[in-house]
Order: structure tokens, then sequence, then C-alpha cells
């Protein structure tokens, strides 16, 4: 973003990256997010077959890829406001082709379901580092050789990218099943033939325990894509924001969500299938092993130490350092305005998703059926209040208003997630959420840093001069490595867990 605003409107970015990518996650989270969480719910040790099957109505027994592409693609087209095509050309086109994406990577559901079952964690980010790195260079290269193309630009680039990243599961695939190491692994599936959908004498198509939790999780994830992309549907559908001002706070926006996507949403999706094999869904804890009780716990505190110690840190330094962020990123057109009051809002609603992202992956992993859809009427009240305070919050402040709304939004969620985790081990002697407690030294250590870089903004940040910014960035240097020395004095457990957690696998796979 910060290389084609050089090029393109701002009005162009906040069609693609507002509208145009809107529709493309509605209907990938739509078709595919109920059937994951079913699908990696309990043990590996399961008909594959049937659990392929359920994988494969995603989009060819019950097209729901093609439908919601084509129903939500109508809407894009015929209902909404349409750009100015003088100023942003080829609407049409840039609806179809990300509608059209999404259904690709929708034929990629068997084998992503299999790689994160069987914790193939490389080709996980090998795939998408190529997807992401191949639009990129698309992108670029035609940003620089024709801007006058507009979408055309971006619906190449999303299409390649979603190509690139199913070529690279079924390449993998294609040469793991037919090598020795399927045998060695005991895999499931012997062939490609097998990740086909298939009948079985005598049996019926699909584990209907799994279709009946996958019903659930889908009324679920209906409600939960409101909550996650509820400011953009707000701006899509209530107009509250021109498409200029739409593209700002997506620039932001997703500036302010790297840690996000990058740390945050690895360790749920990772943790949730650990959580969802150690214990066994709708059990309460009196009637799980107890080993399993006490590793899960373990686990479940010093992740939840590990967020909350991130988000904290985002939260202290990137108060006095975003718009120094933003200077460097985008120059003045975001540096100005309402773009480091963006960021710094966004630095504190970062607090809130690490937390969510811990507290509901357990969650969602142990929650039994009935559990499940009593959660839907909660999410359902939930996403009414927040699209409504959205909206008013939005007239109140401006796009502030909307990181403002997902605040609120994300402490209601990790209020009810703390909830269940509390009843949940009360009657064991495990107390995971004192991992959301941190050392008061440490807690300190942050107030003081948080005070010193404030000050530090005010007297060298942003209009004196590249040394006053060497100065300010120096002084965030500091008081950075104060705190991390501090935690690790003081969270020894975390820093133990840490290593044998994260450092240690990368070691072993490395030799």
């Amino acid at each position: 973003n910060a290389f084609t605003l050089r090029y393109l409107s701002r009005e162009l970015i906040g069609v693609v990256n507002v509208r145009l990518t809107l529709l493309y996650s509605t209907v990938v989270f739509l078709a595919r997010e109920a059937f994951r969480r079913a699908c990696l719910s309990g043990s590996t040790k399961r008909n594959w077959t049937k659990t392929i099957n359920l994988l494969w109505l995603t989009w060819v027994g019950i097209p729901l890829g093609v439908f919601w592409s084509i129903f939500l693609g109508l809407i894009w087209l015929h209902l909404l406001e349409v750009p100015n095509p003088s100023v942003v050309p080829h609407y049409q086109a840039g609806v179809v082709a990300f509608g059209l994406s999404a259904i690709i990577e929708l034929l990629g559901e068997p084998f992503w379901v299999l790689a994160q079952a069987h914790l193939f964690v490389r080709l996980k980010v090998i795939a998408e580092s190529l997807s992401v790195v191949s639009k990129c260079i698309l992108t670029v290269t035609l940003v620089v050789l024709y801007p006058q193309w507009g979408l055309y630009i971006f619906s190449l680039a999303q299409l390649l990218y979603v190509s690139v990243l199913l070529m690279c599961y079924i390449i993998y695939f294609v040469m793991f099943l037919g090598s020795p190491e399927t045998t060695k692994k005991s895999f499931p599936v012997a062939r490609m033939k097998a990740l086909l959908p298939s009948f079985v004498e005598d049996e019926t198509f699909v584990n209907w325990r799994e279709a009946r939790l996958t019903w659930s999780f889908f009324k679920q994830s209906f409600l939960k894509q409101i909550l996650t992309e509820g400011e953009r549907y707000v701006m899509t559908f209530l107009n509250v924001l021109n498409f200029g001002d739409q593209g700002v706070y997506d620039i932001v926006n997703n500036l302010g969500s790297l840690v996000a996507r990058f740390i945050f949403l690895p360790i749920e999706e990772s943790f949730y299938v650990f959580f969802a094999k150690v214990l066994e869904r709708g059990k309460n804890v009196k009637d799980q092993k107890q080993d399993d009780v006490a590793m899960a716990a373990n686990v479940l505190e010093l992740l939840l130490k590990l967020v909350l110690l991130i988000g904290l840190t985002i939260t202290v330094f990137g108060y006095a350092y975003s718009q120094l962020a933003l200077d460097i990123y985008g120059g003045s057109m975001l540096s100005s305005g309402t773009g480091p009051d963006l960021l710094r809002c966004y630095s504190l609603y970062v607090l809130f998703l690490a937390i969510n992202g811990v507290t509901e992956c357990f969650t969602f992993a142990l929650m039994c059926k009935e559990e499940v859809d009593r959660y839907n009427f909660v999410m359902l009240a939930l996403s009414f209040t927040f699209l409504c305070i959205s909206y008013f919050l939005t007239h109140w402040y401006s796009s502030i208003g909307f990181i403002l709304a997902n605040c609120f939004n994300m402490a209601i969620r990790i209020a009810h997630s703390v909830h269940y985790i509390y009843d949940y081990f009360k009657e064991s002697t495990y107390r995971p959420l004192t991992g959301l407690l941190p050392s008061p030294f440490l807690v300190l250590v942050y107030i003081i840093s948080g005070v010193i870089t404030g000050f530090s903004e005010v007297v060298f940040c942003c209009d004196k001069g590249w040394m006053a910014r060497l100065v300010h960035i120096s002084v965030g240097a500091v008081c950075f490595a104060a705190a991390i020395i501090t935690m690790f004095r003081t969270e020894t457990k975390l820093i133990h867990f840490v290593r044998s957690q994260f450092f240690s696998r990368y070691m072993k796979k490395g030799t």
C-alpha cells in the first residue's frame, strides 16, 4: 500500500482493500470456516473418507462457495454504490475476479485440513509466503507499467495469489503421497484419488456428527464474520465514509494488524488444534484424563501470558511511535490528520485481539454442540449491538469510532471466554487465567517506558528533522530493552516455554 499510494488514488485503494476484499473474505469465510472447525475437532484417527466428503460439500455437493460468490456478487454489483468509473475503472470486472478467486481457493480445502491436522506447519508457511510474494510482485509491476488499468491490476494479482496457493498444496501432496514417508507416518491418505469425494459401501457418505457440528459452527461463523469485519460492512452498506477515507482507514488498519496476522493468528490456529486433540469436546474437567488437563492448563496459562505481554508492548510503544511509523510508511498523507490517532487506538485494540484469540481458541475447542448453539445467540445480540455502536461512534468520532467499537466488541467476547474457562477449571486445582496477571514490576517498567517515550515524541517527533527522529527512536530502543530484560528476569517460566515450544522446534528442523 505504501508503494501503490504513490501511483494510484486513495479511492481505488479504498475500493480494493475494503469493498472487493470484503466480498472475497465473506465468501471464503462463510463457505469454509464451519467445515474447518468441525473437521479439525477431535483426533486424527477418524474416517478421513467421510471427512473429505464433507469438505467437498464446501463447493461441490452443496455449492456453498459458488452460491455465496454469485449471491454476494450480485449484491456488490447492483445494490451497493458503484464507484465513479473515471476514478475507479473496471469495477464490474473486479467483482467477478474476486468472487472467482474465492472459489479457486476453496478447491484446496481437503489439502489444507489434512496438512493442519497433521501439523504440516512448514507447508502452510511456504505456500502462503510464495502466494503473497507472487501477488506483490505482479501488483507492483502492473502499477508501475500500467497504472491506468485500475482494478484489472488487483484482479489479476488476486487470481495469481489463490492459484499459487492452490498449486503449492497440490504439488506438495502429489510428491508426498508417492513417497515412503507416507507409509512411515501412517498417513490416512495413500493416493491423490483418495482426496476426491467417494462412496463407502454400506456406510453413510459423511460423518453425520461432523455434519451437525458443521451446521452449528456455520451459524456461529456467520455472526463471527460480522463481528470480525463489522467496520467494513458498515462502511460498505451504510456509506459512513467515502472511498478515499475508507482507503486511508484500511491502510492504517492493515499496518496495525500486522502483528495479529503474523503472530496471533498462527498461534490461535495451531493451539486450537492442540486443545481439540488433548481434551475431548463436551466433557467436563473431571471426566478428562488428568495428565491432559494439567498439560492443557499449563499451556493455556503460558499462552495467555505470552500474548498479553506482546499486546502490552505494542500498546505502550505504539502510542509514542504511531506518527513516526506512518510518516515513514506513507508520508504526510498518513501522518497528518486522523492517521496517527487511528494507529494509537489500534495499538490498544491489538491488546484485546491478543487475549481474545487465545481465550476463544480454547473455548471453541472444548464447546459441545449445545454450547456452540447457545453461544450463537450471544453472538447474534453482540453483532447487532456492535453494528449499532459502530454506526453511532463513527458519526461522533469518524473512522476512530470503528476501532473503539471493535475494542468494545472484543472486550465482551473476552469476558464470555474468560467466564467459560473459569467455569471449566473451577472444579480442578488449575487456574490458567492467572496468565492474565503480569509481574507488578514489569507493569511498572511499562508505565515508565510509556511516559518517557510519550515525552520523547513531544520533544523530538516528527517535524524536527531526521536527527531528532533518530534520538526518538533511540529513546524507544532503550525503553524496549529495559522491558525485555525485566521480562526475562520476572517471567522465567514463560521464557522457558517460548524456548521449548518455538525456538527448539525450528532448531530441530534446521539440523
